[in-house]
């Protein structure tokens, strides 16, 4: 029978119409002002009695919560989303919150979407809006300058020695002074001897020649020009690992906004993003991996009581928790000298260990990395291995008088200690993890590579819709006037037939919406102009369609035959067209950025789902009011 679908189509775009419309309602809610309360911290829970804490205190300073939720979330601690009625409230309970719970609490400026429960229940949200549709969150940071020099002068030293062991120079002594090297010898020939190894292979350092205490020194400083690039590179390497820790968060569907400030700030400006404390971990964190021998030749007790091998060093074992009892750490003696450390990861995954069901990261690394592990373990098979985890966190403390200052503060953890048991190189997992979520973390900030120097949140607020109100109604106003204008057009032109063409437009703008809900992908301007040219990209087909069935009746064919023949014949046309449009959007959103990639990702979902309901949908709807009738003549 021409014209007619199988029961299992009807049911095909029954069941999208239904999905599609339950994934794009969530948009028609608003959004609450929100702060989002979260730690990480082992030991710390947030919990009812947290709940009630803030409360209280919000109460004494009369600002109403509109709701809070305590949250469990899957393999994490949990959350507090506290919602407000205004901005105003919003941003007098930070202040109050923060101060009361202090800095072992995330405390983070939100929207929480106003969305039913019955929605999200379903999995239903509402898609993110850009910066430039409803502003979102401002970071400011700080690179710590000072460290990169510290870092890039601790390798000239180390060079600088390796240098004159090479050489076989005499020296008493080398140290790093301030941010200058400071190298010590016995006479001046094996000081000019230095000077001149270094000046050939060291080229950036300034050298001085220096008397102090009695004492033949070398001075070696870093020349201008050099710490102008060390500056430059840690602000760049900076903003590339940020830029790949915000695309690794949030599945490269976030469109960041990332600027170099001066000479050692970044701006960074994210969409409205739910999980703000989680991108504020992110950003801030510095944490990397160590992998140590245990110093299994002296006595950890000893070196308690003050008698510390050369070459060791005291560590402490994290808190652990079993069977609800908290363990407290102990010390573990561990060399100085390390394996291999996190900058030689190239990859790693976070999952979930079979035989204890605690977090574990697969750990990848480079030719280098391996060749330093497989070294150590060859040799040292039944001896012990550690895993120390490092994380550097700036502090904010406020004193009597309300000024703020800023301390830096390094945890270091041994999170394992095993005996290994067989050689291994490039791969291995690291267990010890606190949970599947630090694991997850830990994974992400070793895949995007180490930060050239710390960054410190110094300011964090929400920003208003960048291109003003008037701008973002002007966008969305052209959406509505293409959409309306394309459906006058269809209707008075093809009449009957445009009717249903119209439907199965409307119903593609409810599926894209729908799909960018699903996806949690952010919209922008661009994204709305690629919108708007799916909408007149949508009706391209169906015009194609008709007017292949304009010219079959033309031609003396009967309208059942019309329409088989006007659906057929039409859709390697369309398929082609669609194709190389979509070739086009798919390079745009592997070369573009920022805005472009929005473009594309809009552009690329609207080919997809106007090819299926300008063809699969609008034939439904054209079968199920002409198949299986005598049909006289067509209203086209």
């Amino acid at each position: 029978m021409l014209n007619h679908y199988p029961l299992w189509k009807n049911l095909v775009i029954l069941l999208t119409i239904i999905i599609a419309s339950i994934f794009a309602l969530p948009n028609i809610f608003g959004e609450d002002p929100a702060l989002q309360i979260a730690t990480s911290k082992r030991g710390i829970e947030i919990d009812v009695n947290t709940l009630a804490r803030i409360e209280k205190s919000l109460a004494k300073e009369n600002i109403k919560i509109n709701k809070s939720t305590l949250r469990q979330n899957t393999g994490k601690s949990n959350d507090l989303l506290i919602r407000f009625n205004n901005e105003s409230d919003q941003l007098r309970a930070k202040t109050i919150i923060q101060k009361q719970l202090g800095d072992k609490y995330a405390v983070a400026i939100n929207l929480a979407p106003a969305t039913p429960e019955w929605l999200l229940s379903l999995g239903a949200k509402p898609m993110y809006l850009g910066l430039d549709l409803r502003g979102g969150v401002y970071f400011l940071m700080q690179v710590d300058m000072e460290s990169a020099l510290s870092k890039t002068l601790k390798a000239y030293l180390s060079d600088s020695r390796q240098l004159m062991r090479k050489a076989k120079i005499r020296y008493t002594g080398a140290k790093l002074v301030d941010e200058e090297i400071l190298l010590r010898f016995k006479n001046d020939e094996d000081r000019e001897n230095a000077a001149t190894r270094i000046k050939r292979d060291l080229k950036d350092l300034l050298l001085i020649e220096k008397n102090i205490d009695n004492q033949i020194v070398l001075s070696a400083t870093i020349n201008p020009q050099k710490l102008k690039e060390i500056q430059t590179f840690a602000l760049k390497q900076n903003i590339t690992t940020l830029r790949k820790r915000i695309d690794e968060k949030f599945n490269g569907l976030v469109e960041p906004i990332i600027q170099q400030q001066g000479t050692d700030r970044i701006i960074i400006q994210l969409p409205g993003i739910q999980d703000t404390a989680g991108a504020k971990d992110i950003l801030g964190a510095t944490a990397t991996l160590e992998y140590r021998a245990v110093d299994e030749e002296h006595d950890v007790d000893a070196a308690l009581n003050g008698k510390i091998p050369v070459g060791s060093k005291i560590y402490y074992t994290r808190e652990e928790k079993l069977n609800g009892r908290l363990i407290p750490s102990r010390p573990v003696l561990l060399k100085k000298r390390m394996i291999v450390s996190g900058e030689h990861v190239t990859n790693a995954n976070a999952s979930i260990d079979p035989e204890t069901n605690g977090a574990l990261v697969s750990v990848t690394l480079d030719s280098y990395g391996g060749k330093k592990m497989d070294d150590f373990t060859k040799s040292n098979v039944g001896k012990g291995m550690a895993v120390v985890y490092l994380e550097t966190k700036r502090i904010t403390q406020t004193d009597k008088d309300g000024k703020k200052s800023f301390i830096t503060k390094t945890t270091e953890e041994v999170i394992s200690v095993a005996t290994i048991r067989g050689r291994f190189s490039t791969r291995f997992q690291t267990t010890g993890l606190d949970s599947v979520q630090e694991a997850n973390n830990l994974a992400l900030l070793l895949r995007s590579g180490a930060l050239a120097a710390p960054v410190y949140i110094i300011e964090e607020r929400t920003i208003g819709p960048s291109l003003g109100q008037d701008n973002i109604d002007k966008g969305f106003l052209s959406v509505i006037i293409g959409f309306v204008a394309v459906l006058v057009f269809m209707l008075m032109w093809y009449l009957k037939m445009g009717a249903m063409a119209n439907i199965a437009l409307a119903l593609n703008l409810v599926i894209i919406v729908a799909v960018l809900s699903m996806l949690q992908a952010t919209l922008t301007l661009p994204g709305i102009a690629g919108i708007v040219l799916t909408i007149g990209m949508a009706v391209d087909a169906n015009v194609l369609i008709f007017e292949r069935i304009r010219e079959e009746l033309r031609n003396g064919n009967t309208p059942q035959n019309s329409i088989h023949s006007g659906f057929e014949k039409a859709f390697m046309t369309i398929a082609d067209a669609n194709i190389t449009t979509l070739i086009a959007a798919f390079v745009l959103f592997v070369v573009g950025t920022g805005a472009i990639k929005g473009f594309a990702i809009t552009l690329s979902i609207g080919i997809m789902t106007s090819m299926f309901t300008a063809i699969f949908v609008c034939r439904g709807i054209v079968n199920f009011i002409y198949g299986g009738k005598k049909v006289d003549s067509l209203s086209i």
